[in-house]
């Protein structure tokens, strides 16, 4: 695979969902000068922003009030893992007494995702990307 970060078991993306998407732009863009390209997501509901570091893509921003965002969880980062798989990976978590938060989703035109708590409580997201 050309791209390291769509190997099984490569840390992939990382997102930030947050309840102001003005205001953690304006930080992110400060801190680590970030450039931001926002896009409409119609089949979702949302836009969303890519985060880009020397003009590469590093994560993702997208709004708390998302449609997908189950509960009324703060605003937080998460990590996505690379899997060939998400079904069959979701069903090993069951298996390996883990609990899936989130449903496997598919993202248009990237791939299909789930969310999951190990069962020490910490939580995680996985990935496989279209080719």
């Amino acid at each position: 695979m050309s791209n390291p970060r769509q190997q099984h078991g490569a840390f992939s993306w990382c997102e930030l969902m947050t309840s102001d998407a003005a205001a953690a732009k304006a930080f992110y863009s400060k801190v680590f000068g970030w450039t931001m390209a926002d896009e409409e997501m119609k089949e979702m509901g949302m836009t969303y922003t890519v985060l880009k570091a020397n003009g590469q893509d590093v994560g993702g921003l997208m709004p708390l009030s998302a449609p997908q965002i189950q509960g009324n969880p703060p605003p937080h980062w998460g990590v996505y893992v690379t899997v060939e798989d998400v079904d069959a990976t979701v069903e090993l978590i069951k298996e390996l007494g883990g609990t899936i938060l989130v449903e496997p989703n598919d993202i248009p035109d990237v791939g299909q995702f789930a969310v999951f708590q190990d069962p020490q409580g910490a939580t995680l997201s996985i990935i496989s990307y279209t080719m």
